[in-house]
């Protein structure tokens, strides 16, 4: 068990809320805006005080020290503004004692980064900063830099990107949880979430409502409660695809 909840709230935010999530698993928070998740994801980041227990790898998330909590525990806010400092000793910030950048390079690759090392953080359009941001959070808990790399979680990864690049950032966040790492994100991509998630919580007014395999929780009839909206799902090439009706 990488991560528990019992009775986890934050008073006027989020109910009580319990659960457990295993490693290597890929969980998506869906919900509306508002619903809370970045509330929830910041609670198990151990970066919002409240009530209930949070366990992290079986140690309850508030004796951790900071510096051990950073190289199991990597997290990615939905907002951040950039400073001043070049591209390349952002990243180094995560990396710890790691002393190959061979790993790093293959991320930054991936990413379409390596031009942009020497570039302050403050000159990068919205997609760069967003990608040098995502880079420094995989490479601070890859087990391949870090070892000790268990959990990742992330509010809305997917903001400012192209197609191409939230293609290279879903491969990345698989190639985690195949390397064991647990990854927790918020999604607004109802077809994605679907398809790929291991498991989703459906969330709304700071509650939990539903949890359980993308299939099963993800439904036009819950869907069509949720967002008001009517939902109707079909299939495209033998997957099912979520569309809202006209």
């Amino acid at each position: 068990m990488v991560l528990s909840l019992k009775d986890a709230a934050v008073q006027g935010r989020l109910a009580s809320f319990s659960a457990s999530v295993e490693a290597g698993t890929l969980l998506h928070l869906v919900g509306p805006n508002g619903a809370g998740k970045s509330s929830l994801l910041a609670r198990m980041a151990g970066l919002l005080d409240g009530e209930g227990e949070i366990r992290l790898l079986d140690r309850p998330l508030r004796e951790w020290p900071g510096p051990a909590l950073a190289r199991v525990r990597a997290w990615l806010p939905q907002q951040m503004v950039p400073g001043y400092i070049p591209v390349y000793h952002y990243l180094r910030l995560h990396l710890g004692d790691a002393q190959s950048d061979a790993p790093l390079t293959m991320l930054l690759e991936r990413l379409q980064l390596l031009d942009k090392l020497a570039r302050p953080l403050s000159q990068l359009s919205g997609g760069e900063w967003q990608r040098v941001r995502l880079a420094a959070v995989f490479a601070q808990i890859d087990p391949r830099i870090n070892p000790q790399g268990k959990l990742l979680i992330l509010d809305e990864p997917m903001t400012g990107l192209d197609i191409a690049q939230q293609h290279a950032v879903h491969q990345l966040i698989v190639d985690l949880c195949h390397a064991g790492v647990c990854v927790i994100a918020s999604s607004h991509d109802l077809n994605h979430t679907l398809h790929h998630a291991d498991s989703v919580w459906l969330m709304a007014q700071g509650r939990v409502i539903a949890q359980g395999a993308a299939t099963a929780i993800l439904t036009p009839e819950r869907l069509s409660d949720l967002y008001a909206i009517p939902f109707r799902q079909l299939e495209l090439d033998g997957r099912p695809l979520l569309t809202a009706q006209p």
